[in-house]
């Protein structure tokens, strides 16, 4: 459902997304999956199971070729589960039923250094007690539905309908609703 709500939205753009179907290690292992990631122009990386999305991709042949492609130049993007990949650490459930508290685990390391918070304004913020005390060094950075922080020119920049509020260990926390973000590590454009 996630890759059909991605498509619907995405055509709106002009751009017609294909599904890479890698939902498993073994598919993450499969050469030619990985060169058809080496291959693409744009790589979003949908929703799910934020723990999932990182163990599958995380050093993996198709994982390395889609941050390979993005330092090439491709444009490289996720949402919930998959924005929380693409950070140093990723969020997942301490326990079950448990849907506040949290533990980290490894993500793809793309922005070093952070942990995103999704969905912040419906249900992420509410994350954040458990994610400070697993992530004590870390910043979080909680981003609204519909919205986006977008690494452009050499900056952080908040687009869409909400905020991102980023959570720099030691200071307030601060709240964009539009412009720049100071605070978000940037990408590691090196590998």
């Amino acid at each position: 459902m996630a890759v059909r709500h991605a498509q619907s939205w995405f055509r709106r753009f002009g751009l017609e997304l294909t599904e890479l179907a890698v939902y498993t290690r073994a598919q993450a292992q499969d050469p030619a999956l990985a060169k058809l990631a080496a291959d693409a122009g744009f790589c979003y990386i949908v929703g799910g199971d934020p723990g999932l999305v990182a163990k599958v991709l995380r050093e993996s042949p198709v994982g390395d070729a889609i941050i390979a492609a993005w330092r090439h130049g491709a444009v490289l993007a996720g949402s919930s589960a998959g924005a929380m990949a693409l950070c140093s650490e990723t969020l997942v459930r301490q326990s079950f039923p448990g849907h506040t508290q949290r533990r980290a685990l490894p993500g793809l390391g793309v922005v070093p250094d952070a942990a995103v918070l999704p969905h912040h304004d419906t249900f992420g913020e509410k994350w954040y007690p458990s994610a400070r005390a697993a992530l004590p060094d870390t910043v979080l950075i909680g981003i609204d539905e519909r919205t986006c922080a977008l690494w452009e020119a050499g900056t952080w920049r908040c687009l869409g309908a909400g905020g991102v509020t980023v959570y720099v260990p030691g200071t307030e926390a601060v709240r964009v609703e539009t412009g720049p973000i100071e605070g978000i590590p940037p990408p590691a454009t090196a590998g």
